[in-house]
């Protein structure tokens, strides 16, 4: 919960734009206090949502801010969050917790609705390399010096146990300093740092009414007795019939993990060194920790061991753990039609979140600056495609972090399809929308899309002309707006005006077309004409052309599709 705090009613407005639009993340803090607000009133709402929520927004002055929250600070790892906004709402400032409280991204947050400057002035940030405590990795040791030491450009080496998906980070093969990725227990020491990969897989299996402290015990000793750190679990696994057993849920609860569960046949068809008969007879599995920990694949560390009773009484609870091999990553990022401002948020961290980028030359070079120092960059030019597609595969399954991007949404007409088509299930997919060009184009010529309408690529270089010709026929038939890509070139000329034909043989000459060029970029431009009007020869590839449908109007030199009240009727 984020605690929005402000004295005077210039802040209570920036206050309440915030409330307005997070209405499930944030809390209200009155600290006004009567006419003009007073100290003491804004000093009980600061310490009442210091105490109560994990970040604060206060719309009051730094100076102010400071002398409220000093005397509650702890600990950086458990305080919480704090953003202060000046009365201007020209500033959001990281005023505490930048990392750990995660001020420094809800300033930029903050800066963003409100239309304000982020400040934020962690040493790591203000170079642009991740801090060590933000990569969503459990992390150990000597954070601070460590990372004065990324910062002073002094050697950190890198000892990975297995390939881990990292953004880019200053890091070799060897150094006086250390990032260590492991999930063994470690001996705490001076210059290193020790991040935990979620690699465990811990499978158990339960009796009825077994106590949350007997498997809690059993899964914490079986770690340590193999060397293994807590803060690597990433889920416990067990059969579905203990989906509700209090003892195995409360173990997961507090080992702050998922409970995974699988039927009973998918466990009974995972081949375990250690089946028994009691699971068999009782639940149809001759394994349940074993088999549930090994379902996804992996290296069994630790075999199926019991829980040690104190009363002597049959154990009630047992367990295994697995290692599962490191999951490289793969982003597939929609950069939109162009324009920096329509460059979603989400793409923006999956550019800084990449320690690979992989993408056409033009487009890298649109976000070259976006991206962390030491990123490694894989570009290439038109028409290698599948190329790129299969480079970014194969960096993830290196255990890389790769961000595939394309124009518009990655998805349409884009980098998605072929990349997909080439992964399998061995690394992790993550799909990042991106504003698509015939969206672009819509948004600047009116309403064009407001019902029914279809994007058809005219290029015959990946689609046989037959194909597209029969899909335009098909759209003309149903009177669905038509969105045309890639409509004309130098070498392929005649595809649209023969489009354009069979779209004239079901609609009016008179049906508006609007046609948009690099829709949000420097150079966009953009005309409004009509089926018999539009010239091909005016077309080309950065051209996105928009045919109406029978209801599809220009109102007040707008391009207006109605979403089907008053289906064709004259707008009066």
């Amino acid at each position: 919960m984020i605690g929005l705090i402000s004295a005077t009613a210039a802040g209570a407005a920036a206050r309440d734009r915030l409330a307005a639009a997070w209405p499930a993340r944030t809390r209200v803090y009155d600290g006004s206090g009567g006419a003009g607000g007073d100290t003491a009133s804004v000093g009980d709402a600061v310490r009442r949502a210091f105490a109560e929520c994990d970040q604060l927004v206060c719309f009051l002055a730094t100076g102010a801010v400071v002398r409220l929250v000093a005397p509650l600070l702890g600990d950086k790892t458990t305080d919480p969050g704090v953003v202060c906004v000046d009365e201007a709402g020209r500033f959001a400032v990281s005023l505490v917790g930048g990392h750990g409280g995660g001020a420094n991204e809800l300033a930029g947050e903050v800066a963003e609705l409100l239309g304000a400057e982020p400040v934020v002035t962690t040493a790591t940030d203000a170079v642009g390399v991740p801090g060590l405590d933000t990569l969503g990795l459990p992390v150990e040791g000597d954070v601070a010096g460590v990372t004065r030491a990324l910062l002073d450009g002094e050697p950190v080496a890198l000892d990975a146990e297995s390939p881990w998906p990292l953004p880019a980070l200053p890091l070799g093969a060897q150094g006086a300093y250390t990032v260590r990725v492991t999930d063994r227990v470690v001996a705490p020491a001076e210059r290193l740092v020790v991040l935990r990969p979620p690699s465990l897989v811990v499978g158990v299996g339960a009796s009825k009414g077994a106590p949350v402290d007997e498997v809690l015990g059993l899964v914490e000793d079986a770690l340590r007795d193999a060397g293994l750190s807590a803060r690597s679990v990433a889920e416990l696994a067990t059969v579905d019939a203990k989906a509700g057993e209090p003892g195995v849920v409360g173990a997961a609860e507090r080992l702050g993990v998922p409970l995974i569960t699988y039927t009973a046949g998918e466990l009974a068809a995972v081949d375990v060194p250690n089946p028994s008969g009691a699971p068999l007879a009782a639940l149809g599995t001759p394994s349940v920790a074993e088999a549930a920990a090994l379902l996804r694949g992996g290296e069994l560390l630790v075999p199926k061991r019991k829980s040690a009773r104190a009363d002597g009484q049959p154990a009630m609870a047992t367990c295994a753990v697995v290692r599962r091999p490191a999951r490289g990553r793969l982003a597939v990022v929609g950069l939109g039609p162009g324009a920096r401002d329509l460059l979603t948020p989400r793409a923006r961290q999956e550019l800084r979140r990449a320690s690979v980028l992989v993408g056409l030359d033009q487009y890298v070079d649109q976000i070259r600056d976006l991206l962390r120092p030491g990123t490694r960059i894989l570009e290439s030019g038109l028409g290698a495609e599948e190329e790129r597609a299969r480079t970014a595969v194969s960096e993830a399954r290196r255990g890389q972090a790769v961000a595939l991007i394309g124009s518009g949404d990655a998805g349409v007409y884009a980098m998605a399809s072929p990349a997909l088509a080439e992964a399998s299930d061995d690394i992790d997919v993550v799909g990042v929308p991106g504003v698509t060009a015939a969206l672009a184009a819509g948004a600047i010529l009116g309403a064009p899309l407001g019902h029914d309408h279809v994007s058809i690529s005219l290029s015959d270089l990946h689609t046989p002309w037959e194909v597209i010709e029969r899909r335009v026929r098909a759209a003309a038939e149903a009177d669905i707006v038509v969105t045309f890509y890639n409509p004309r070139s130098r070498g392929r000329d005649w595809q649209l005006p023969k489009a354009l034909a069979i779209l004239s043989g079901h609609r009016e000459p008179t049906t508006p077309v609007g046609v948009v060029r690099n829709a949000s970029r420097p150079d966009e431009s953009s005309r409004l004409t009509t089926l018999a009007g539009l010239d091909p020869a005016t077309v080309d590839m950065m051209t996105v052309v928009t045919v109406g449908n029978t209801a599809t109007r220009e109102i007040a030199g707008r391009m207006v599709t109605p979403r089907g009240y008053r289906w064709q009727e004259e707008p009066k």
